[in-house]
């Protein structure tokens, strides 16, 4: 599986921003997705994962009310929508399929190289 994140940029605090991942090679409608980010000098986070058919959505503390992830089994494709951006919010972002069909923060087998988000203050 590859997989292809894109829609990252530079916006201002209070902005939104939509993150696609594109996954090819075969099919990930059974595959959890989730998406992860990693600032400068910090570790890789979760941000948000979504089961394969969408009934479980999981999002970290951080980013609740303001990321809603989403999937398009037909199209192979995961999105993650972003409102209110903070500064906080600037890290290089990396979706991810995991081994299993549910799945929150772990689990995950297959990366792809980030987009770069950065939020100005």
């Amino acid at each position: 599986v590859q997989l292809q994140a894109s829609g990252g940029g530079l916006v201002q605090a209070g902005d939104s921003l939509r993150l696609s991942c594109a996954a090819s090679g075969r099919t990930v409608s059974n595959n959890a997705m989730g998406w992860f980010r990693q600032a400068p000098g910090k570790e890789r986070e979760f941000v948000a994962s979504i089961s394969w058919n969408g009934g479980n959505i999981y999002y970290a503390d951080s980013v609740k009310g303001r990321f809603t992830i989403s999937r398009d089994n037909a199209r192979n494709t995961v999105t993650l929508q972003m409102n209110s951006l903070k500064f906080d919010d600037t890290a290089v972002y990396y979706c991810a399929a995991a081994l299993r069909s549910v799945a929150q923060s772990d689990g995950y087998r297959y990366w792809g190289r980030g987009t770069l988000v950065t939020v100005s203050s």
